[in-house]
């Protein structure tokens, strides 16, 4: 396996922590929907929160940075069908969640409501 794939399952792993000891319901990890992988569902004082995982071992880029228009339009696609096929009742919000490091020394910055859909579908 490559070294950023590694690096990518140990930023999940970290994140899916993460997401536990705050409460949250994770309900699907690594899921793929209408082509696109979505990280992890989780649910959390009514919102279902679709959430995008970005791991790097330095901040030399903002790793958020990398969820572009593009990511975001198919992660609100995506995101859509899940809620439509599940017949979800909760309120959506999309996350990001940055993991900068290594597994001796990293930060977790959680960005809930990290950008709102485009209703344009542009």
């Amino acid at each position: 396996m490559a070294g950023h794939n590694e690096l990518g399952k140990w930023g999940e792993a970290v994140a899916r922590d993460y997401l536990l000891t705050q409460g949250y319901a994770v309900g699907a990890e690594n899921i793929r929907i209408a082509g696109v992988e979505i990280d992890f569902i989780a649910m959390r004082d009514g919102y279902i929160c679709f959430v995008e995982v970005k791991t790097r071992s330095t901040d030399f880029v903002d790793p958020a940075a990398s969820v572009d228009r593009r990511k975001r339009s198919r992660l609100v696609r995506a995101a859509d069908s899940y809620l439509r096929s599940m017949d979800v009742r909760l309120e959506p919000r999309f996350d990001i969640m940055v993991i900068v490091g290594t597994p001796e020394n990293y930060t977790i910055e959680h960005i809930p409501d990290a950008f709102l859909p485009n209703l344009n579908n542009r």
